[in-house]
């Protein structure tokens, strides 16, 4: 390649245990010597392990209670209203509210039909002292009557849930209701959480969730090793698991962590954990094929696939810290407890892992049907295709990606529509009866705003005015007027669930800005805006933040300025493209409904992209380490990037479709949790994991390498001395059976 960059190829040593260590061992000096002192201390280490896993089998089930529903935005001017209101009020702010709807057997009208309704929800406040009722009878506004004049409601606004929700039990209210209203009257309850536990299942748990998952980890592992071997990488994901937990267990004492962990530890945990193991079996069953005895099979399998561990561990930290750094307390323990999966499971595989394999491996690797000696001959009969043919692989993988991403645009944040939640049962009848009635949609979502008692009518007044508002009301009834406060409830016409129905939230504020007396607005619209603007308002900043620093990490493992930067691009085409199919899915409804039994949800939940980049950008990079580790090692042995690329192909690809399925099932597991958002996380980060094993890693990756040749390879010396990596020596090329394999190694 004409102006290309020209370096001195170091190669491999000849495939023999008395040949001296290699350039390669000797940057990792560290790693051997832990392996060393680890297969010294085998027993040692073993048992210490066993301890640990015992320790947190016993700590395990407290977990679950230690967790918390943590959605607190401190700061934001939704959720400090919200905090003000249910300090004074103890109940609302930011909780959805439940909607009692009550249909009499003639028309209501003012005077004694007022009286008695008002009555009626007098006598639901008796028997529910905690809660805050706003209707007809205690407001006088005819907002809260039908268009029939046959249909009231109340707005019942409920205190802060231990839990996801707490609905207004159905029962507890026509109990209450009923001897209080006309003989023939009709009660039923709806609203946000009513819908949505109308829509509930109840999932498999989380313990089931687990053995799933390793079962079908189990199946594709006793595929790949064709030997007991397969229990290997298990034994070490269930420690790396069990000893997760004891950690968070520990944190909890500490700090608050979100419900959200204990699912992420059990099955990403899972499948992480079995990634590295895979990927350091393999590479000790490959080195044991060359002659090597079985310490230095495992020392030099730690000293090339532990090193890519390491490097993959790092790298999905660093993904993570885009919700470490977040202002949002529950979303931060998330990260805080994602984050310790890979470093335990960084720590399990670089101690436990050779520890075993240095004692039980060779007896374990029986009855052995499938042999190392070699590169896969089908992955590198696909590499050569691949780098044949690289500009039309590229151009296929491109044009996949950007078809898959088009959807993206229209991605919207914020709640699970209605239509989504439940189609059948009471609270769906009530709903639909409300919408018949005239009833806005927006009813499901009150605005509450907060204002002291001498500025009520002035905000009432104010709020009338404003065109994205069916009206406000304000409640005489001493359950809104406390502590010389009162909330004034207002309805919009659209529900205010998403990013993109939030108008009547902001139409309100810039009406009462500046009038005396306000406080501030409360309620599902703002929070929505709040959340939004903590979560996504620093997005940009902290992409380049985790750009950087996964650019670095990468330049150092690969020794190189293009591939950390391709690598960088391509997660960020497979998240595009990742987004894309869970818009075009769940948010457009083109397959959830046929899957999961639930229809478009019109909206992805405010954490859950988050959640889907964090993790799947970690996640993902593990098979770019994986490939281009051994695509490094190749070309330092041959100086040809074509035939580098089809020999780390030849020998990672069956590896990393492989860690992809398992992760993928361990996904699939988790997609079976009642929760909506968990079902919605799970299923992206499946996609998400298959998209990027196949088209990104299999297809994309080499076929771009092999376009770009010896550039691939470009390190300047300035570079190199930022970036504190040092030049390897240059040792004598030797030919091996991977060569005679792929044949001529040209570029």
């Amino acid at each position: 390649m004409v102006g290309a960059p020209v370096e001195s190829h170091p190669t491999l040593h000849p495939d023999s245990p008395d040949v001296p260590d290699t350039p390669e061992q000797d940057r990792n000096t560290a790693l051997r010597r832990l392996t060393g002192f680890v297969l010294r201390h085998r027993r040692l280490v073993i048992v210490a392990w066993l301890v640990v896993f015992l320790l947190g089998g016993m700590g395990a089930g407290k977990v679950s209670s230690r967790l918390k529903f943590d959605f607190s935005l401190p700061g934001q001017p939704g959720y400090e209203t919200a905090r003000q209101i249910i300090h004074t009020y103890g109940n609302g702010g930011d909780q959805n509210a439940s909607i009692v709807v009550v249909d009499l057997p003639a028309p209501l009208a003012a005077g004694g039909d007022q009286a008695r309704v008002a009555a009626a929800f007098d006598a639901l406040r008796r028997a529910r002292p905690d809660i805050r009722v706003v209707d007809y009878g205690s407001t006088g506004s005819r907002l809260f009557v039908g268009s029939s004049g046959t249909m009231t409601y109340a707005l019942v606004f409920l205190p802060p849930p231990n839990g996801f929700s707490t609905n207004l039990p159905p029962a507890q209210v026509e109990h209450v209701l009923t001897p209080a209203l006309p003989a023939g009257s009709h009660v039923a309850v709806t609203g946000l959480d009513e819908l949505s536990s109308g829509a509930q299942q109840k999932g498999p748990g989380v313990l089931l969730e687990t053995l799933l998952g390793a079962l079908g980890a189990l199946i594709v592992l006793a595929f790949v090793f064709g030997s007991f071997l397969a229990f290997v990488p298990l034994m070490t994901a269930a420690v790396s698991i069990v000893t997760t937990l004891l950690v968070v267990l520990g944190l909890t004492y500490v700090t608050d962590i979100s419900f959200v962990v204990q699912f992420l530890v059990a099955l990403v945990g899972l499948g992480v954990a079995i990634d590295y193991s895979l990927l350091v079996v393999t590479r000790w069953r490959e080195e044991r094929h060359l002659g090597r005895d079985n310490d230095e099979a495992v020392l030099a399998a730690m000293a090339s696939a532990g090193r890519a561990v390491l490097f993959s561990g790092l790298t999905v930290g660093i993904g993570l810290l885009a919700l470490v750094v977040l202002p949002v307390p529950g979303l931060r323990s998330i990260g805080f407890g994602g984050m310790l999966i890979p470093v335990v499971s960084v720590a399990v595989s670089l101690t436990l892992l050779p520890a075993l394999l240095g004692s039980i491996g060779p007896r374990m690797d029986w009855p052995r049907v499938r042999r190392e000696a070699q590169a896969s001959k089908p992955w590198v009969a696909w590499g050569r295709g691949v780098v044949r043919h690289r500009y039309l692989a590229a151009g296929a993988a491109v044009a996949i990606l950007a078809v898959l991403s088009a959807p993206i645009f229209g991605l919207k944040v914020g709640l699970t529509a209605p239509q989504a939640l439940t189609r059948t049962g009471p609270a769906h009848d009530a709903y639909v009866h409300l919408l018949a009635e005239g009833v806005p949609e927006g009813v499901l979502t009150p605005l509450e705003v907060l204002t002291h008692r001498s500025a009520t009518t002035d905000v009432a007044a104010k709020l009338g005015s404003v065109p994205e508002l069916a009206g406000a009301a304000v409640s005489g009834a001493p359950d809104s007027n406390r502590g010389g406060t009162t909330v004034v409830v207002a309805i919009p016409h659209a529900a205010t669930l998403n990013s993109s129905t939030t108008s009547a939230v902001t139409a309100a504020r810039h009406a009462l800005s500046g009038v005396p007396g306000y406080v501030g607005v409360a309620g599902v619209g703002a929070v929505q805006i709040d959340y939004i603007h903590a979560v996504f308002g620093h997005f940009p900043l902290m992409l380049a933040v985790i750009a950087v620093l996964t650019f670095v990490l990468l330049a150092r493992a690969f020794r190189s300025l293009l591939l950390p930067a391709k690598a960088v691009l391509f997660n960020l085409l497979s998240l595009a493209a990742t987004f894309g199919v869970v818009a075009w899915f769940w948010q457009e409804g083109h397959g959830s409904s046929a899957v999961f039994g639930i229809p478009a949800t019109g909206a992805i939940t405010f954490w859950v992209p988050l959640m889907i980049f964090a993790f799947l950008f970690g996640l993902s990079m593990d098979y770019e380490v994986f490939i281009l580790s051994r695509v490094r090692e190749e070309y330092d042995r041959t100086g040809s990037t074509n035939g580098a690329v089809i020999i780390g192909l030849g020998r990672t690809g069956r590896l990393v479709t492989s860690a992809a399925l398992i992760l993928f099932l361990a996904f699939a597991s988790l997609a079976s949790a009642p929760v909506t958002d968990i079902k919605v996380f799970a299923t992206a980060l499946g996609v998400g994991i298959l998209l990027d094993a196949t088209v990104v890693r299999a297809l994309l990756l080499p076929a771009l390498v092999s376009v770009f040749g010896r550039w691939n390879w470009w390190l300047p010396e300035w570079a190199a001395k930022v970036l504190l990596i040092p030049r390897p020596a240059p040792v004598e090329r030797t030919a091996t059976l991977d060569d005679e394999l792929v044949g001529s190694l040209a570029d």
